[in-house]
């Protein structure tokens, strides 16, 4: 294990660590002064991000398969004070035309997904341990292009709050944080290929993303990672089993 994890006597683990999400969020928790454990599947992306974040230790898994368990759990040797859980998943059209296959994957990878992280750490979980899952204004706001990932949000939601029930005795808290579209790069690859099945420009399909946000904007990457971060607070203890909205005004329903 790298010497700079070895010295800090509490540690976060990030599922998802190398994409535009993770490399925020392991920046912030890396600043808080956390020993970062960084997990993702590809061996190459995780080199480069531990070239930007001196200390980091990187954990290739791929958090659809139960073999994450083993690889994660042998990564961690101190108490874990987070655990974050934020891979992405496909868009992959609607509801009348996603693949269901595409659809099983989406919840598996969200849902089973969270389950092996929190198996992999149970044991280095301690008071005050916070359980963390990206998951996605689909998830409440149902639309007629994103099945898969409403439906695995939806799940991710209900799980959280079985975690906070099981977990609460030991202290420990789950919480969700439910972003909006985020100005990403997988953002604009979502928009062109919507754009071409309308027959439209990618601007076009930007602005109307843009429009069904009161404040017209998108979500950022920093956004999420600063939510994540918040929760190290102790005053976030009563949140648990809640979720927290970065939709930059686009959830309508109540409540």
């Amino acid at each position: 294990m790298n010497a700079n994890v070895q010295q800090r006597d509490e540690i976060a683990v990030v599922v998802g660590a190398t994409g535009a999400f993770g490399n925020a969020i392991v920046g912030r928790l890396a600043a808080a002064g956390l020993g970062v454990v960084a997990v993702a599947r590809s061996g190459d992306a995780l080199a480069a991000l531990q070239d930007r974040v001196p200390g980091l230790r990187a954990c290739v898994a791929d958090i659809a398969s139960d073999s994450a368990i083993a690889a994660i759990s042998a990564a961690v040797n101190r108490p874990v004070r987070m655990v974050v859980h934020g891979p992405g998943v496909g868009v992959a059209g609607g509801i009348l035309s996603v693949p269901t296959a595409t659809m099983v994957d989406a919840v598996n990878i969200k849902v089973g997904g969270l389950l092996r992280l929190t198996r992999a750490v149970d044991s280095l979980l301690v008071d005050g341990s916070r359980i963390v899952a990206i998951g996605g204004h689909y998830g409440f706001e149902p639309t007629a292009y994103a099945a898969a990932a409403g439906v695995a949000n939806a799940a991710l939601m209900n799980v959280v709050r079985q975690l906070s029930l099981a977990y609460g005795s030991r202290g420990i808290t789950a919480h969700l944080i439910a972003p909006g579209p985020a100005d990403t790069e997988r953002l604009r690859r979502v928009a062109a290929d919507r754009a071409a099945l309308r027959g439209i420009t990618v601007d076009e399909v930007l602005a109307e993303m843009l429009a069904d946000s009161s404040i017209g904007r998108f979500t950022t990457a920093e956004q999420v990672a600063w939510a994540v971060s918040m929760l190290l607070d102790p005053e976030a203890d009563a949140m648990t089993g809640s979720s927290l909205m970065l939709d930059s005004g686009r959830r309508r329903g109540l409540p």
